[in-house]
């Protein structure tokens, strides 16, 4: 039995980062210019970066809450949203 759960846990250690690497392979694969070439330096870095957050930003969308629990709207809300984000 010790073995079996030994076993279990070394194999989801190797098998959480993938997902990680798989995702930000995807954003490394969109990060292409309007002309289909590929992004270079700075401007893939900015890409991916910005292909990663994107589960951030619905993070931040989904906190935007007044005090009461009911949903912000319009600037209360976009003002919400970029303190969130770190205020980019």
């Amino acid at each position: 039995m010790k073995k079996i759960i030994i076993a279990l846990s070394i194999a989801f250690s190797f098998a959480i980062p993938t997902t990680a690497f798989a995702d930000q392979a995807a954003c490394e694969a969109k990060a292409v210019s309007k002309d289909g070439k590929p992004l270079y330096g700075a401007a893939k870095d900015a890409s991916i970066k910005k292909c990663m957050g994107g589960a951030k930003a619905d993070d931040c969308e989904a906190k935007a809450v007044s005090k009461d629990g009911k949903s912000l709207y319009g600037a209360a809300k976009t003002a919400s949203i970029k303190k969130c984000e770190g205020g980019k």
